[in-house]
């Protein structure tokens, strides 16, 4: 090996197996009567370097043998109707029709689910509360239903309690929704049924691999510097390292391929690269609650009136009551300086807190979580700090994620039956012949593999999975 740079000992790992000055010792000369110091320990400058340990925190992992996974989410029990508009209105009607838009009636219900309402859940005899959605209006009325079109243009006539109803502006549109109902002594009953709305979601697995590989040769090379790695792996042979390093490189991706994989548009490149076939992509969870979940822009919630617009916002989904927000730094920052002014001292000491600061105490400036409506707790997310990978974007930001605690009850199409399943598990593909949610081999015909020619040891990594995400009107996404 000849000397190629100047030599130096800042020693840094690389990509693939070769000889660089930033890797090994290039000078050899021990005529020298002065020999250096040297630290034959690698100095472990950056910590802990993975990102894996969100999924690890609040998910699971269960087998599929599927290319295909779907579940079942249950609708809404009630229905609103909004931007409804009223027929003719001179002011003196007791009758009249609201037309409810086509967007929000259900055209692809059985004909058999409610023949005589046109697929909304308005029914003749029911009792409606009408509200006028102008800004700043609080004109309202309750009226009777008296017939619903079967058909599209889908309106609702309805009878006023009132004698005289409410002015509504002739432009304005309304809000409407059933409370009840009322019938007459005699009357038949109610006409046409309401069937339970549900939504089916579905994701598909995807293949992840990776491959680490050193030539028999280089296995052999005497090693100089000890090297120690995140999962334990300690020796004087670098080979090891990168091993390591790809194994755990690896590792990150199985979590980082389930939080930003989005699946593959119709025309994509994507969609055709690599054959006819393509790739189908995957649905990750950022892709997921940006597009079925709750988002809030344009900064992080600095104030509590933030927070309540949050909560207001959870009140119209599930409400779950303990709510897990995995944050940035600065968000981490924002929601400590929010807690921290709430206290009467905050601005003139530090006296917040269940505690009596004084000179020999650790001050702690920080909070783990807040119960405001909701129970509130705030977790660093690796992921979105480090510099290598979200930390610090600018296009494309995210500062964090809100994740429901617990479980829910899902009906599982495989399983068939009702299952509790977290509101974020993985899927990886399984039978009892076959279990790809980890594996790794060795190929080749060094270090102790026999399976080819090759003059080299080559480590494989596959996976196989999908994420789930249950209930994403449950989650908040907090992006730039």
């Amino acid at each position: 090996m000849s000397v190629i740079t100047p030599p130096g000992f800042d020693l840094q790992p690389s990509g693939q197996q070769v000889a660089l000055a930033t890797n090994y010792i290039t000078n050899f000369d021990f005529l020298n009567q002065y020999l250096p110091d040297t630290y034959e320990k690698e100095f472990e400058r950056y910590g802990n370097r993975t990102v894996a340990s969100f999924l690890r925190m609040v998910g699971a992992e269960m087998p599929s043998n599927s290319d295909l996974i779907k579940w079942a989410e249950q609708g809404r029990l009630h229905s609103k109707y909004t931007a409804c508009t009223l027929g003719s209105y001179t002011g003196a009607e007791t009758v009249q029709t609201i037309t409810i838009p086509g967007a929000q009636v259900n055209p692809g219900a059985p004909a058999s689910t409610a023949p005589a309402n046109g697929f909304t859940a308005i029914r003749v005899g029911q009792t409606i509360m009408i509200s006028d959605e102008t800004a700043g209006s609080v004109l309202s009325n309750k009226a009777i239903v008296t017939a619903v079109a079967g058909a599209a243009p889908f309106t609702v006539t309805v009878a006023y309690y009132e004698a005289t109803q409410a002015a509504f502006a002739a432009a304005s549109t309304m809000s409407i929704f059933v409370y009840g109902s009322e019938f007459k002594k005699g009357q038949e009953g109610m006409v046409g049924s309401v069937e339970a709305q549900d939504f089916i979601f579905q994701n598909n697995p995807i293949i992840i691999k990776d491959t680490y590989e050193v030539s028999g040769s280089d296995m052999a090379q005497i090693g100089w510097v000890e090297i120690q790695t995140e999962n334990g792996g300690t020796g004087y042979l670098w080979y090891l390292k990168s091993e390591h390093e790809t194994r755990l490189r690896f590792e990150d991706y199985l979590e980082t391929a389930m939080v930003e994989a989005v699946p593959a548009e119709a025309g994509s490149g994507a969609s055709v690269a690599g054959g006819a076939v393509g790739n189908n992509g995957s649905e990750g969870i950022f892709h997921v609650v940006n597009n079925r979940g709750n988002v809030w822009s344009g900064g992080n919630p600095v104030a509590l009136a933030g927070f309540d617009n949050v909560i207001q916002r959870l009140d119209k989904q599930g409400a779950i009551e303990e709510n897990v927000i995995f944050v940035n730094r600065q968000f981490s920052f924002d929601i400590d300086d929010m807690l921290a002014a709430q206290n009467s001292y905050g601005a003139g000491g530090t006296s917040y807190g269940l505690f009596d600061n004084d000179e020999e105490m650790a001050l702690n400036l920080g909070f783990t979580g807040f119960r405001r409506g909701y129970d509130f707790y705030k977790s660093d997310w690796k992921y979105l700090n480090d510099p290598t990978m979200r930390g610090g974007l600018t296009g494309g930001a995210v500062n964090g994620l809100m994740v429901p605690a617990g479980s829910t009850t899902v009906y599982d199409q495989i399983l068939g039956k009702n299952a509790k399943r977290p509101f974020l598990h993985v899927r990886y593909r399984a039978s009892e012949t076959e279990d790809r949610r980890y594996k790794t081999w060795i190929t080749g015909s060094a270090g102790g593999a026999r399976t080819s020619s090759l003059d080299a040891m080559t480590v494989n990594f596959l996976s196989e999975r999908a994420v789930c995400t249950l209930g994403a009107n449950n989650f908040f996404l907090f992006r730039d």
